[in-house]
């Protein structure tokens, strides 16, 4: 039997045998360095050493598996992201420091067990989507020596595609947690900015970054953004939440999906690749249509040709002006155009994104998700080394715009080339669509059937078995007609409900028929002598509860009932008078038995 790599996989090891969780850590990280020790690996920059990895185990032992929903899932981070004790470099020797605190994020992974292997490589202080940007070496593409990874997370890409940690941290400002992503197979998730914390990142530009997180499957996805998803409101470091509509765990039953006229490519074989991911999405329930990327490009275009770059100069300027050896001359050319803006300019590059964000409004009337290609082409590293920055402007014309307009997005795989390189494409939805777009890539994922990372093997459903759930979620039981299927279901679907579990009450409710009412509704009631009646829970946005409580009519309201494991959460129930002459149809057990029982009756 092959060695577990995905969370999933790790989790159900351990939760058979916990005693073996730390010798199995153990294993991966003593692989990992006699890997190193025999041919250095670009990918990292330092893996732990053994009193690293001794004091995590330590701290392990002393949790509950039970309690740790990652419990000793390996990981590592991009080196940007602080870890007490550890030396952080950005790529760069000369800024290198040993970090006194660890970044919420990352904290927040090892509190729920995950265990830290070791910090990656990058494009030098996050500046690049190429991957080759870093005195510590260029990162090769997992599937081809001579293709790049893509960057700035290259070395966290590398990582995961290589099935040599389950997850990875990297970081994303203009692409970076998506372009490395699509050319490694991987599912790519860049949150919301201000959905993740970046306290204890170093900045690249402090107003746009995001954390963001590589994994093999979608179901991974969501059990990393259920832990490191914060629950508390923005700090210092954080961008801005954008949020331009409400939160949505799930998109509409049939998604209205936007595709980019007339697309930009370098790859003939990708714009082939594209137009198939097209013909593919004809086959999924969905309806498709056009939009027009030229407002988004603009956008895309002032992240490194306006003021952005001067929030990179203030964090690595004065570095950059004394030149030291370990500099990147390309990342000393781009950060040092930073200096040449002023205020003036900053204030009126705001003013334009604000311009061209309302007029890409109407494309969100229009559309749930927006699909684009993740990149245009898959470069060569001698090719980025011909014209770097030509080569890294093209890798950013669908993602550069993304976090200007907060947005949220998610890179998938697609498919590979004639010569096996992958090519993914992004689900882009507005900002706070976080787990929506989790969902949308499950879809895909098992849509598609693909190997996982570099052919590490093959899909299963547990891949695309989603069973985390948002951590702000306010869990609503359903009994009638807001049922999968039933009348008033679009109510739930409308405000971003997501299926959470289809299940039973605990054995003390009735259900019954209540007289007049249309669409018929049942009502359920708490007794002494009653039966488990089914149920469907949903995750509700807190921000749309108190919305679909207004359209709630009498004797309907929302209470508080308990489910068979024993858990209370939210839901419908009925006032007592209007059961005095309702229809009693607890024997049925629920109410979509007993409608499929009148329908059969009917005819």
């Amino acid at each position: 039997m092959s060695a577990p790599i995905t969370i999933a996989e790790i989790r159900a090891a351990n939760a058979a045998d916990p005693f073996a969780t730390p010798e199995f850590v153990r294993r991966q990280w003593q692989a990992l360095r006699r890997r190193n020790e025999q041919t250095r690996d670009p990918a990292w920059i330092c893996l732990a050493t053994a009193p690293q990895l001794e004091i995590q185990l330590a701290a392990l032992a002393q949790r509950p598996p039970a309690e740790c929903p990652l419990y000793g899932v390996p990981f590592a981070v991009k080196d940007n992201i602080d870890v007490a004790g550890w030396t952080t470099t950005a790529a760069c020797p000369e800024f290198a420091y040993i970090a006194t605190d660890t970044a919420q994020v990352v904290a927040r992974l090892m509190q729920a067990g995950a265990v830290l292997l070791g910090k990656t490589n990058l494009d030098q202080f996050a500046t690049g989507l190429v991957g080759t940007r870093s005195p510590y070496g260029w990162v090769p593409n997992a599937f081809s020596a001579e293709h790049i990874s893509g960057g700035s997370s290259s070395g966290s890409a590398s990582v995961v595609a290589r099935g040599l940690v389950a997850f990875a941290l990297g970081t994303d400002t203009a692409g970076s947690g998506r372009v490395p992503a699509g050319f490694n197979n991987l599912l790519g998730l860049k949150p919301t900015p201000g959905i993740v914390s970046n306290a204890g990142v170093v900045p690249a530009c402090r107003t746009l970054d995001c954390v963001s997180a590589f994994t093999l499957t979608a179901a991974d996805a969501a059990a990393v953004l259920e832990v490191i998803a914060r629950r508390d409101t923005p700090g210092p470091a954080d961008p801005v939440f954008h949020q331009p509509g409400s939160r949505r765990y799930a998109l509409p039953p049939c998604p209205r999906v936007g595709i980019p006229r007339d697309p930009f490519f370098v790859s003939d074989a990708y714009r082939e690749l594209f137009e198939a991911s097209r013909l593919h999405l004809q086959t999924l329930k969905c309806a498709q249509g056009t939009f027009d990327l030229a407002p988004f490009a603009e956008v895309a275009a002032l992240l490194y040709q306006g003021p952005w770059t001067a929030e990179r100069y203030a964090v690595a300027g004065a570095l950059i002006e004394r030149r030291p050896p370990g500099i990147d001359p390309v990342v000393a050319e781009v950060i040092g155009a930073g200096k040449r803006y002023s205020a003036v300019d900053a204030f009126n590059a705001l003013y334009r994104v604000r311009e061209l964000e309302v007029r890409t409004r109407h494309v969100w009337e229009e559309f749930d998700v927006l699909m684009v290609p993740t990149a245009p082409c898959l470069p060569k590293q001698a090719e980025v080394a011909a014209e770097p920055i030509r080569r890294n402007s093209e890798l950013g014309t669908y993602t550069n715009f993304v976090n200007l307009l907060g947005l949220s997005a998610v890179a998938v795989p697609f498919g590979f080339t004639a010569d096996g390189l992958p090519f993914g494409v992004t689900f882009i939805a507005r900002g706070g669509s976080d787990w929506a777009l989790i969902e949308c890539a499950a879809h895909w994922q098992r849509s598609r059937a693909l190997p996982l990372g570099a052919h590490l093997r093959g899909p299963q459903p547990a891949d695309t078995r989603i069973t985390a759930t948002p951590p702000d979620a306010i869990p609503l039981a359903v009994v009638g007609a807001y049922l999968q299927d039933m009348s008033l279901h679009h109510q739930l679907t409308a405000r971003g409900a997501r299926l959470r579990a289809v299940t039973r009450t605990a054995a003390r409710y009735r259900l019954y028929a209540l007289n007049g009412r249309e669409p018929p509704k049942p009502g359920l009631a708490r007794t002494d002598d009653g039966a488990a009646i089914a149920v469907e829970v949903y995750d509700m946005p807190p921000d749309t509860l108190g919305s679909l409580l207004a359209e709630i009519p009498p004797p309907l309201g929302l209470g508080t009932i308990e489910l068979s494991d024993g858990t209370w959460v939210k839901g419908f129930i009925c006032e007592p008078q209007a059961l005095r002459e309702a229809q009693d149809i607890t024997a049925f057990g629920g109410w979509r038995a007993y409608t499929l029982a009148n329908d059969k009756k009917g005819t």
